[in-house]
């Protein structure tokens, strides 16, 4: 089954969104790291109880991987913006058998995290980079329970696409993550409604 992981915002640089996350939820980002298998880098921050946010980036100073990169920063523009939600599964393999179109199982590790990730071949998810990324932690205590409390709670996010409806369909039979809500719209986003120390946020 899978199970709401963390949302990343992506941005063309790091910093363009990091600002991102910083203006829309008023609180610092935490530090991070690089990712060597893909070029990229990013800063994160906890949501209670077992959730995170990611800042994510392609990293100039990196040797470019040998292949596309995940989360389709190769292809990203535009303003830094909530682009994607990551969902862990139990076995990344049984995962992948019932969700083919996830993509391939690639074993990564930074800084005593070790983790695997479902990337397609191009490093584009279905549904115009709104299927969810898929990730088996393989350490027992993820991201998501070790960073610090940032006094933010996610309380839902919208899962926005003109084909909704066949992506919550192709998901319901796998996906555990009462959080997440599908819309209908005209054009794919996603949106996270937050509660913080100021009240109610969007990002």
């Amino acid at each position: 089954m899978m199970e709401l992981d963390h949302v990343a915002v992506a941005g063309t640089d790091l910093a363009a969104a990091v600002a991102c996350c910083e203006a829309a939820l008023g609180v610092p980002m935490g530090p991070g790291g690089r990712h060597a298998r893909y070029g990229t880098h990013n800063r994160l921050i906890g949501l209670p109880p077992h959730l995170y946010l990611e800042a994510i980036a392609i990293d100039p100073y990196a040797p470019p991987p040998p292949d596309a990169r995940w989360f389709g920063l190769d292809d990203f523009s535009g303003p830094a913006r909530l682009d994607k939600w990551i969902c862990r599964v139990p076995d990344i393999d049984a995962a992948i058998t019932a969700l083919p179109m996830a993509g391939r199982r690639v074993d990564l590790e930074r800084d005593g995290l070790r983790w695997s990730m479902a990337v397609p071949e191009d490093g584009r998810l279905p549904f115009d980079g709104l299927f969810p990324a898929l990730i088996q932690w393989h350490v027992p205590t993820p991201p998501g329970q070790s960073l610090p409390p940032s006094g933010l709670v996610l309380d839902r996010l919208i899962v926005a696409h003109p084909s909704a409806a066949d992506l919550q369909a192709l998901l319901a039979p796998h996906l555990r993550a009462s959080l997440v809500r599908f819309e209908p719209a005209d054009r794919p986003r996603l949106t996270a409604e937050l509660t913080g120390p100021q009240g109610a946020l969007r990002l």
